[in-house]
This record gives structure tokens, C-alpha cells and sequence, in this order.
């Protein structure tokens, strides 16, 4: 949204949000839409912390490492409102649920050769497409689908674990998606009437918050799932009396 300070990035090229651009700055355009994306990398370097800490496959510290990427590239964006910068932040969503994918359809969690290099290639062209062409509610449509083709596997998951404090995580994945839905389409279709209150709730920075928190319940669920695959006897502790995370026993021969 226009208004503010002058633009250090120049005039606006990329999707325009319902926040005053340069408010607070003339090197960053949507303050809060870009602060925002602060708590999920945090969230990120904590999962992988205790990924690595713990011996987890590597496929969980990619992803986590994949998690802070994004919310760098939504950073970048954000602060510009730059076309580059703006498919600096979509190309690694659609690669970071291609990973989502890898890990809750490989086949019994073995690495086999035809799966990963499908989707590597098929990452590798989208990047390709989305760098020459310009989409607009094709890439929300597609970026859906993609999502969508990850439920079925997580409910597997969860009608299969036992574990209440598991089943939690995956009840607050199910919840941070709803209210970060809701906070994205209310930032979207309600602009002209939020843009002349008093006060901006900045639902998309909301959004972003918590699709931060949805991304580490989303990732500390599935290691879970992996760790009693493996027979690690996971449990699902907390950091500071309230953060989750997985905590293991591997045997000895591991």
C-alpha cells in the first residue's frame, strides 16, 4: 500500500500488501510484514538444533534449514516489494513443500532414486518457468495443490500414533494453518476497509507468524513419527515449560 518515506528499492514491482510501504523506514517497505518472518526462522534454528543434536536423518535438517531460507526470501521480499525478491520467496515455498512430500511419501522412509529425482527436476523446472513468467493465482492454485497432496499422509500419521502429546502437535499444525488462513484472506479481501481504521491488525504479518509456528509443529510431528519408526522411543518434551520438541533414546547399537 502506498504512502510513507521514499523508496531506497525504487517504485514497487512486485504484489503490494494492505500495509503502509516505508512507514518506518526507506529500506524497508511493510515493517511488520517483514519482521514478522523473524519468529519462524528462530523456530527453524531451534528444530534444527536439536535435529542435528539428536542425530536425526539429514532430510530433517534440510528441511528446517529449507524453513529459514523461506522466511529470509518472505523477508527480502517484503522489505523490497521487488519482482525478483518476490519469486525469491515463492520458488522456495514450492521447493520446501516438494521436501514435505519427499518425507511423507518415500516409501517406508527409504531413500529410493526415482522419487527424489522427480522432484528435484520438477523444483528445478518450475524455478525455471517461474523466473521467465509472471503468475498470479496460478501459483496460489498450484502452491494449494501441492499442499493439499501432503494431507492424506499426514493423517495416515496421525490416526497411527498412539502418543497424545504427538497428537497435539499435529492438532496445533491443523489449527496455526486455519487462523493463518483466515489472517491471509482477511489481509486480502478486506483491505479497503482495514486500510482506513485506526489501527492495521496486519493480518499477512500474522500470517506469517503463524505459518512459523505451523512449519515447526508440522516438522517436530513428523520426527516424532520417524523416531518411533525407527524404535528411538520418542517423547515429546518442552523447552522452558512450553515450546515441543522430540526428545530420544536411541539403543546403543544406534
Amino acid at each position: 500500500m502506498a504512502d510513507g518515506l521514499s523508496s531506497f528499492w525504487g517504485p514497487v514491482t512486485s504484489t503490494d500488501w494492505c500495509e503502509k510501504n516505508y512507514v518506518y523506514s526507506s529500506y524497508m517497505a511493510e515493517f511488520f510484514n517483514t519482521m514478522s518472518n523473524v519468529p519462524g526462522i528462530l523456530l527453524a534454528l531451534i528444530g534444527l538444533i536439536n535435529a542435528l543434536r539428536q542425530r536425526f536423518e539429514k532430510r530433517f535438517s534440510v528441511l528446517h534449514i529449507s524453513n529459514m531460507i523461506l522466511a529470509i526470501g518472505s523477508m527480502l521480499y517484503h522489505a523490497t516489494l521487488q519482482r525478483l525478491q518476490q519469486q525469491g520467496d515463492e520458488t522456495p515455498m514450492v521447493w520446501e513443500m516438494l521436501l514435505y512430500i519427499y518425507i511423507l511419501y518415500s516409501p517406508d522412509w527409504h531413500y529410493r532414486s526415482t522419487m527424489p529425482t522427480f522432484l528435484f527436476l520438477y523444483g528445478a523446472a518450475f524455478a525455471i518457468i517461474h523466473a521467465l513468467f509472471r503468475f498470479g493465482i496460478g501459483f496460489k492454485v498450484h502452491y494449494i495443490i501441492l499442499c493439499l497432496l501432503c494431507i492424506p499422509r499426514m493423517y495416515k500419521y496421525y490416526i497411527h500414533t498412539a502418543d497424545v502429546s504427538a497428537k497435539r502437535l499435529m492438532k496445533l499444525y491443523v489449527g496455526t494453518i486455519i487462523l493463518a488462513s483466515l489472517c491471509w484472506l482477511f489481509d486480502r479481501m478486506l483491505c479497503e476497509k482495514v486500510s482506513v481504521w485506526y489501527f492495521n491488525p496486519q493480518g499477512h504479518a500474522l500470517w506469517h507468524i503463524f505459518m512459523g509456528f505451523n512449519s515447526y509443529f508440522a516438522n517436530t510431528f513428523l520426527m516424532f513419527c520417524r523416531a518411533q519408526q525407527r524404535g528411538w522411543n520418542p517423547k515429546v518434551v518442552h523447552l522452558m515449560g512450553c515450546l515441543p520438541y522430540v526428545k530420544v533414546e536411541k539403543p546403543k547399537t544406534q
